[in-house]
Formats: structure tokens, C-alpha cells, sequence
């Protein structure tokens, strides 16, 4: 079954986003919720939104549930607010059986998680560009960390575009939480190696250099700090790979930092 838009922009392609998506705390940031709101009004309406976070990595491969769920509070120790947050998006099983058919090998389909929900990688940045939660909505696991093996999957979800799918990799463009125990003010100076990280991957992208890219843990200045662990990086990869068409009309959309760490978001197409 195709999800199609044929309006959804004059080529009929959607763009496809890297963001960085913030903590449920988001909602209380003014700026960025601002810079998330700006961006999708800018944007053509899409016929429904795919969404690869960082929060959700299962092997083999695995779409959310198709039919209403609760949301996952994948967090711990907020007050209590936060997990009173509601997203009511339409399922998308249209959309899911087409990820199927892009995405299914012999002997391996895509599964089903029949009673997940979507995480705050998704639904936080989604509040925030679509509240009126009228889009239909799927989320897709991680099965691997794999740089390579992420651009791989989102060539193969690419035709998806020309049928009105936002494609949304959603990470953190640099996430080490354990060297920010004691975290900065939001507008204070970030830590160098937020800093570092940040220019060094602006340099590759504007570069359109995807072989440093996919070698950042051995290429970046500062990577085993700005990602000891690659989860919030790795939609990146997704991304670039349903991009790869259009990388030479990436552009970044929002940059700066929250609470120290990188937010830098790219657009390609």
C-alpha cells in the first residue's frame, strides 16, 4: 500500500531531516521550540512522518505499533508533568506495510512491535513542529549502530519521498550526558569538546564529505566525548542515505547549543 502525496512539493519529493530532539524539557524552551515550529511550517505538508530515533534500537528490524498506543516515557526522574505529555497521532499501517516491502529481505520481514508507542525521540520534537498531531505517524527501530549499514536502510526507504513521507532521523548532534553532570546554563559557553565535535561535523557536511563522516569515531576531533556511545549520531546515517540524491542542497536549519550539547539539525532537499 503507497502513502502518497503528489502535491507535497513541486517535484513531488519531500525533504528529508536530521534533528536533534531535545529532552521532554524541551517544551519549556522558547527558542527552540520556536526554531522546531518555524521549521515545519516551512515545510510542505507531508502525507505522514517516519521517525528513526536514537531511543529505539532492535534487531531484526521493527515498525511501532499500527494501531493506537500509549506513548514510551523512556526517561526517568522528571517531574511528574512530563509523562502527562500526550501525542494522539493517526497510525500509519499504510505506511507500515510499505516500509515492509522497501525494507523485508528473504526469510527476514519487518516486524511489528504491536504494543509500542512512540519515544521521546519522536513525539518530543513532533509536539513541538505538528501539535495538531493530525499526520499519521511510524516509528522504525535501529537493528545496528553501523554507519554504513544505516545509509544502506535509508536508500532503501529513499522511494518513500516521492510519495509525500517526511523521513526523520532523530539523534543528538553531539550527547555525552555523563561529562555534563554538572551541566552549563542553556546560553552558557559550551564544553570544547561540544564545540570541537559541532565545527568539525559543519565542515564535513558543508563538504558534502560522507567517507569522514561515516569514520567519525576515528576522524572527529573530540568523538569518543561527543558520542561515547554513537546512538544519538547514527539517524545521521539514515538520513544521509534517503538523501543521498539531494546531499548538495543539505543545509543546516538550527545550530547553537542547549544545556552544552550540539543541536545542529540538517535539511537535505
Amino acid at each position: 500500500m503507497t502513502v502518497t502525496n503528489p502535491a507535497a512539493t513541486p517535484a513531488g519529493r519531500m525533504p528529508v531531516l536530521y534533528l536533534s530532539h531535545g529532552a521532554p524539557t524541551l517544551a519549556d524552551d522558547q527558542l527552540w521550540k520556536g526554531q522546531l515550529a518555524n521549521w515545519s511550517t516551512a515545510l510542505a505538508r507531508p502525507a505522514a512522518i517516519l521517525m528513526v530515533s536514537a531511543h529505539w534500537e532492535e534487531a531484526p528490524l521493527t515498525v511501532s505499533a499500527t494501531r493506537r498506543v500509549p506513548l514510551v516515557y523512556d526517561f526517568w526522574g522528571f517531574p511528574q508533568r512530563y509523562y502527562q505529555v500526550t501525542y494522539r497521532a493517526p497510525t500509519a499501517p499504510g505506511l507500515a506495510e510499505r516500509v515492509r516491502e522497501l525494507l523485508s529481505d528473504p526469510g527476514r520481514p519487518v516486524r511489528e512491535a504491536g504494543e509500542r508507542g512512540l519515544d521521546h525521540g519522536a513525539y518530543v520534537p513532533l509536539v513541538e513542529m505538528y501539535p495538531a498531531a493530525d499526520i499519521p505517524v511510524l516509528q522504525l527501530s535501529m537493528p545496528t549502530l553501523d554507519p554504513e549499514s544505516l545509509m544502506a536502510m535509508g536508500r532503501r526507504l529513499a522511494p518513500l519521498r516521492d510519495e509525500g513521507v517526511l523521513i526523520v532521523g532523530s539523534g543528538f548532534f553531539t550527547h555525552n550526558l555523563h561529562a555534563l553532570m554538572e551541566a552549563p546554563e542553556p546560553d552558557s559557553r559550551p564544553p570544547a569538546w561540544s564545540e570541537e565535535f559541532d565545527q568539525w561535523g559543519r565542515e564535513a557536511l558543508d563538504a558534502l564529505d560522507v567517507d569522514a563522516l561515516v569514520d567519525f569515531q576515528q576522524r572527529a576531533p573530540a568523538g569518543d566525548l561527543a558520542h561515547p556511545r554513537t546512538e544519538h549520531f547514527a539517524p545521521l546515517f539514515v538520513t544521509l542515505g534517503a538523501g543521498e540524491a539531494d546531499l548538495p542542497s543539505r543545509r543546516a536549519v538550527i545550530e547553537g547549543f542547549w544545556h552544552g550539547l550540539a543541536k545542529r539539525s540538517i535539511q537535505i532537499g
